[in-house]
């Protein structure tokens, strides 16, 4: 923002320009007189010298002035005392003809617009004029002839009388700029509560509306009414609440219906102020009201559609489960030609029968499994077994797929019982999801390792691969249902499903799921969960699990 201009004399540094114009017409005064009374001779030159010594403290005021410089007021106000004092004394005192000087540190000081000092100045011309009187009183330095007697009195008069006048008419000045700065902004502050969009209200103690202010939404005419009465007769005891917590805590918040507009919603923000009483902001709240109703309503919509889909994904699933297991079972007697030799042919639509079916009842599964998990029916069923058993049996279960995919696979696994307190078919279907997935990424010729070890107290399951690995953009997204990384034909392999299960069967046994991958440099995933019995607990026969790993056959 830029500073005012400063309306002063060019070159001065004086606060006043009345100031300035003053103290220059008190050296004029002095000046014309002194230079009469010397002229008269005789007794002239005690009343020159008089002159001289209170025409200093303009001297000195229009110096700084022209310098630049602004004078202190304290030292100013010494000036003014001791220069016009001095030859009111020389003069014959307060009686004298410059006794009319006792006033100049009052008029110096009004005329330089310091009201903040117009006490002191008054206590100094007080003190003047009472110094005055008792050397007056007590016989001072003899009074001066008549014509010079008569221009040091229209001098003293002139320049402290003036000098009143022109201070008292500066300072009147300055308080009608100062009234009329005050009425203006006045006048702007209510003009904006009156057109600001809430209504500001002035509570009591009691609960009294004592001045309301703003656009007016509990009522046009409130001052007066009990704060209480404002909302209708089924939600006063909230107001009376609400007011009770403000004014002991200090603030509160809260909506309610008014009783002048019954379809209404105010928000209400209440703080104490001082003398206990209170300051309450009301704002229109229909806005707020009808978008969280919307998006409770949107969410509750989402909610039931979730539910609902979840539960036709279940019953789905239990009722494709039932024929499927009928087509594996009879296609499961073809291929192993229970009732006979079968035509080559045929044999290998069993085989493609069987594998299909495999194929479909896993993908069941899945979705069944996630469907439960997601409308939070999924129990685990928890039992004390030893963990190398359910990952053994994935890898051998695993081999031949692996083999079939050109990739070697391998097991990791600790030399001694690894005694965990589990779910074994979640486990296994941990462990059957990363191997599956690594090997659907993992080109001919890469390898796969399954590691299995206690860590810190935690089971964690290990599957690193050599494949493509992952995109930070793809690391982001999979773990989440239906999510998939890959290209398109990977995708159609599956469901998305198989890292989000390994990832909610991690977080039912309390454990977590941690994905570290990177483009051109495999994926490992690593499953850590609290699973593992307490030595106490332990089979006797069961030695304590050693750190050291061997790998496995998987034949």
């Amino acid at each position: 923002m830029d500073a005012p201009p400063d309306r002063r004399p060019a070159g001065l540094a004086t606060p006043s320009a009345a100031a300035f114009w003053w103290s220059a017409g008190w050296l004029a005064l002095v000046a014309g007189g002194g230079a009469f009374v010397l002229a008269s001779g005789g007794e002239g030159a005690r009343a020159a010298i008089a002159l001289a010594l209170g025409g200093v403290p303009a001297l000195l005021d229009l110096g700084l002035g022209l310098a630049r410089r602004n004078p202190n007021e304290r030292l100013r106000l010494v000036a003014w005392s001791l220069g016009p004092g001095l030859a009111m004394l020389l003069s014959g005192g307060a009686l004298g003809p410059l006794g009319a000087w006792c006033l100049a540190p009052l008029a110096a000081t009004l005329v330089e617009g310091q009201p903040r000092r117009a006490a002191a100045a008054g206590a100094a011309a007080l003190g003047l004029m009472g110094l005055g009187l008792l050397v007056s009183l007590l016989g001072g330095p003899p009074p001066t002839g008549p014509p010079v007697s008569l221009v040091l009195q229209a001098v003293a008069l002139v320049s402290a009388v003036g000098g009143l006048a022109l201070g008292v008419v500066s300072l009147l000045r300055r308080v009608d700029r100062r009234e009329r700065a005050q009425a203006s902004a006045l006048s702007r502050l209510q003009r904006l509560l009156a057109e600001q969009p809430t209504q500001i209200l002035d509570l009591l103690p009691d609960g009294r509306v004592a001045g309301a202010y703003g656009r007016p939404l509990a009522g046009a005419d409130i001052a007066g009414r009990a704060f209480f009465d404002l909302g209708l007769p089924q939600g006063r005891h909230d107001l009376a609440r609400g007011f009770q917590v403000a004014l002991r805590d200090g603030h509160a918040a809260f909506a309610f219906a008014p009783l002048a507009d019954p379809d209404g919603w105010l928000e209400a923000r209440l703080r104490r102020g001082r003398s206990m009483r209170l300051v309450a902001v009301l704002a229109d709240g229909r806005a707020r009201r009808d978008q969280e109703a919307e998006l409770e309503a949107a969410r509750g919509e989402a909610e039931a559609q979730n539910t609902g889909k979840s539960r036709f994904l279940a019953n789905m699933s239990h009722e494709l489960r039932t024929p499927l297991n009928a087509i594996m079972g009879f296609s499961d007697i073809m291929r192993s030609r229970l009732f006979g030799p079968l035509p080559d042919r045929y044999g290998e639509y069993a085989e493609l029968i069987h594998e299909s079916g495999r194929h479909l009842l896993d993908l069941i599964n899945d979705v069944l499994d996630m469907s439960k998990i997601e409308a939070e029916r999924f129990e685990l069923s928890r039992e004390e077994f030893d963990g190398r058993e359910a990952v053994n049996a994935v890898l051998r279960l695993m081999r031949g797929q692996a083999d079939r995919a050109g990739v070697q696979l391998r097991g990791v696994l600790p030399r001694e019982p690894l005694e965990i307190d589990a779910d074994r078919r979640a486990l296994k279907q941990i462990a059957l999801n990363l191997v599956s997935n690594a090997l659907k990424f993992t080109p001919r010729n890469g390898a796969v390792t399954v590691g299995l070890q206690a860590v810190g107290g935690m089971m964690e399951l290990v599957v690193a691969d050599t494949g493509m690995g992952m995109s930070p953009e793809d690391l982001a997204r999979v773990g989440r249902p239906y999510e998939q990384a890959g290209d398109a034909e990977r995708r159609a392999a599956g469901t998305g499903l198989g890292l989000s299960l390994v990832r909610s069967f991690a977080e039912l046994h309390g454990g977590e799921m941690i994905l570290e991958s990177a483009v051109g440099e495999g994926t490992t995933v690593t499953v850590r969960m609290p699973v593992l019995l307490p030595p106490s607990e332990r089979p006797a026969e069961a030695p304590v699990p050693q750190a050291e790993p061997f790998e496995t056959p998987v034949s």
